[in-house]
């Protein structure tokens, strides 16, 4: 297998999750080095009993809850900054709600626990199926299902809270 390929083919994936699971934009290039230093060290022993898009999101996976767990442990230090998610766009108002919007998504996956959080993404966001997000999450199918069922719920809530929030704002 080559590793240049797996990295053209799947950066962009790794990015984005990484980027939805709350690493600040500027950890992000850090982290995507990372995964991607791991999976060249790795790739020889890869045994094919997964998907390479599944196996990279585990070695992803564990090198986003370390970068938790070591800024859970920095005080004073912030994992997400909203302000730095949308680039200025030609259009200052523009801009304004597009950052609006993602501190709102933001938010929203944030209210999610971290097994609903990791699910929903896969599946709502990134487009795999439930069966790839099991695999890649080393879960029971019925689990899977499960905790998507939950995460929809919740995300739901969140949205159905933001909007009364907003009604009640504009009344």
């Amino acid at each position: 297998m080559d590793f240049l390929a797996v990295y053209e083919e799947l950066f962009p994936f790794v990015w984005r999750v990484a980027r939805r699971r709350g690493i600040p934009d500027a950890m992000l290039d850090d982290i995507c080095q990372d995964v991607f230093v791991i999976v060249h060290r790795r790739l020889p022993e890869f045994e094919g009993r997964s998907s390479v898009k599944s196996w990279v999101y585990g070695i992803l996976n564990n090198v986003v809850l370390m970068h938790h767990r070591t800024t859970r442990r920095a005080p004073g230090r912030t994992d997400f900054d909203p302000d730095l998610i949308v680039d200025a766009g030609p259009d200052p108002a523009d801009a304004a709600s597009g950052a609006q919007a993602a501190k709102i998504a933001q938010a929203m996956l944030a209210s999610l626990s971290d097994e609903q959080r990791s699910i929903f993404i896969l599946v709502e966001l990134e487009g795999m199926t439930v069966p790839e997000a099991a695999e890649a999450e080393q879960l029971n199918l019925n689990t899977a299902y499960a905790r998507l069922r939950a995460a929809r719920a919740a995300f739901s809530a969140a949205v159905t809270r933001f909007q009364a929030q907003e009604r009640r704002r504009t009344v």
